[in-house]
């Protein structure tokens, strides 16, 4: 008979193998970290091809939401010993930005903006989860058939592009978030353009958008400091973490505001509770906590939008929700770009994001020379990257 140091071992051991590895550590979460930004570029491609003169930007959310749906529902189909699927689908979502609009803004059915026009700038932004693995990205366009896009759309598109490559290549284990910010506003000095200071790239865990560590594009003066704005606290990265390498600048001052766009993206603050007193409010909170209780969401997925707009307001007055408002640079021309990195033994690779356009690429006006050498190797390593998979192609047709 087993004495009882013997099943306490036993018990421990058993323990030991119910715990979850949830990170890149562990190959299935890679592997669905992977497979959900497939997703993500994907479906931003499609939104590419779809933002043409006369879309419609509620058209053109539902779109991107229906692409990553799809995509999502055809992998992990089988079911677990509870009989439920992997959950999987919506980590962040769509918003399609335009022109001095940033960020976050994906409106209504009933608050549609006019259709989109020829030379409008279309900044998208949406993320992707499996299982709770998330795999962000945001890409800037200018639609319609546009010979050549302002100068000033150019340089800035180049340098906060060029910034999202420079920044995603400096998060390797060991390095620091201060190592990031130094990065970026070398690049943008460069170019002569501003950081948006209210953007900020953060890490990821499973189920969890905005982790602890966070990167700033840029380190506030004094006189920002003086008026409230926050200092991060340093942080190192580490072998097997995920980020959001989130970038945005503008020709103007930088500084991007919430404007009069109803605010229509949220995200549930877990850690709070309080008995609300509207039934619209508990009719939205109980509907966020069944489908959202972690992740952004629209009120767009509500089916009574109009309890979903009078709800809202009492969860974000007791902070049992954070909005994400639309916010706005009226002082200059934004672009916006974002991808996601995994840490991983072999190297930091960047899993999402797509390539600049080249109208958007500006001729006679070389990067730093330290960019210069990070844009070379990383050109060098995806030409290895692609002839690797040239060669494999080629004997996979000749054995067939």
């Amino acid at each position: 008979m087993a004495d009882e140091d013997e099943i306490l071992d036993l018990e421990e051991e058993e323990e030991g193998e119910e715990e979850e590895v949830t990170d890149l550590s562990n190959s299935d979460v890679c592997t669905k970290y992977q497979e959900a930004a497939k997703i993500v570029n994907t479906t931003l491609e499609g939104l590419v091809s779809q933002c043409i003169p006369g879309a419609k930007i509620i058209d053109l959310c539902q779109f991107g939401t229906t692409v990553m749906q799809a995509q999502a529902g055809k992998l992990y189909t089988k079911k677990n010993s509870d009989g439920q699927l992997m959950d999987r689908g919506v980590a962040f979502p769509v918003c399609i930005s335009v022109n001095d609009i940033v960020c976050n803004h994906s409106p209504l059915a009933s608050e549609e903006l006019e259709p989109l026009k020829d030379g409008d700038i279309v900044k998208m932004d949406l993320g992707c989860h499996l299982d709770g693995y998330i795999a962000v990205a945001a890409h800037t366009i200018v639609v319609g058939d546009v010979p050549k896009p302002p100068e000033s759309l150019q340089n800035v598109s180049v340098a906060a592009y060029n910034a999202m490559l420079v920044a995603a290549h400096a998060i390797q284990a060991g390095k620091s978030n201060k190592d990031v910010t130094k990065a970026v506003e070398r690049v943008a000095t460069h170019y002569g353009v501003k950081p948006i200071s209210s953007v900020r790239m953060h890490q990821m865990k499973r189920y969890v958008l905005d982790g602890v560590k966070e990167v700033a594009l840029k380190e506030p003066t004094p006189d920002e400091l003086e008026e409230g704005e926050e200092k991060l606290p340093n942080c190192s990265f580490e072998q097997f973490e995920v980020y959001a390498v989130d970038v945005a600048m503008s020709t103007g001052d930088g500084k991007a505001r919430p404007g009069e766009l109803r605010t229509t993206v949220f995200k549930r603050n877990v850690e709070t509770n309080y008995r609300l007193k509207m039934k619209a409010s508990r009719y939205v909170l109980s509907d966020v906590d069944k489908k959202f209780p972690t992740l952004p969401f629209t009120l767009r997925h509500f089916e009574d939008e109009k309890q979903a707009k009078m709800g809202i307001t009492e969860c974000v007055n007791h902070a049992l929700v954070t909005p994400y408002p639309s916010l706005h640079e009226k002082s200059g021309e934004v672009a916006h770009f974002k991808c996601t990195v995994l840490l991983l033994p072999s190297g930091t690779a960047r899993v999402t994001g797509l390539s600049l356009p080249e109208y958007l690429k500006i001729e006679g006006k070389e990067p730093d020379e330290e960019t210069q050498a990070v844009l070379k190797e990383l050109a060098e390593v995806a030409a290895k990257k692609a002839k690797k998979k040239a060669s494999k192609k080629k004997k996979k047709k000749a054995s067939a």
